[in-house]
């Protein structure tokens, strides 16, 4: 790199907030680190928990790096409702892969509208595998309010075994409760 690219750099850098920079530096970091250095940036993402630090989180749903997504969707578990304007925003995204680590990342949510969100996305969300995913998730906190929701995704589904496994087991689950 020759010495003016460098300085340019250098300067565009300087020129980021901190957080950003702050956010780059460990995103970099990661790509390149072992496990246990992996360990302490993601903890520092999480104390930073900002905005800048939840993008970062989600460019690493976004790797190749199987071990990075998982690291990444285990950060998220991590924070605080700080965090529900990005999975909103991840339950949304065009990606269905996104979608299905967005539920995965509520499966340890104690959030209020968790259940609601869950609804929503077997309502809406055309991907088979995302509403499996959501369903997998009803099982544990559904309640009578998803019943209908379940029976009409049984409906749109009705060719998937796994759907009506699980959407089965999951109005079977609510009934018992």
């Amino acid at each position: 790199m020759g010495l003016v690219k460098r300085k340019s750099v250098r300067h565009a850098e300087r020129e980021k907030p901190k957080p950003e920079r702050d956010r780059d530096a460990l995103l970099t970091a990661l790509e390149s680190s072992d496990a246990a250095v992996r360990e302490v940036i993601f903890a520092a993402l999480v104390r930073l928990n900002n905005p800048s630090a939840l993008s970062g989180l989600v460019d690493c749903l976004h790797s190749e790096d199987a071990a990075l997504r998982n690291e990444a969707i285990e950060t998220f578990k991590q924070m605080g409702r700080e965090v529900d304007p990005t999975l909103k925003s991840l339950l949304a995204d065009p990606d269905p892969d996104l979608r299905i680590f967005a539920v995965n990342i509520l499966s340890s949510s104690q959030h209020p509208d968790l259940e609601s969100w869950l609804v929503k996305v077997i309502e809406q969300d055309s991907h088979v595998n995302v509403c499996a995913t959501a369903v997998d998730l009803l099982c544990e906190v559904g309640t009578e309010a998803a019943i209908d929701s379940l029976v009409r995704l049984k409906a749109r589904f009705a060719a998937e075994a796994y759907i009506q496994f699980a959407a089965d087991l999951a109005l079977k689950r609510i009934g018992e409760n």
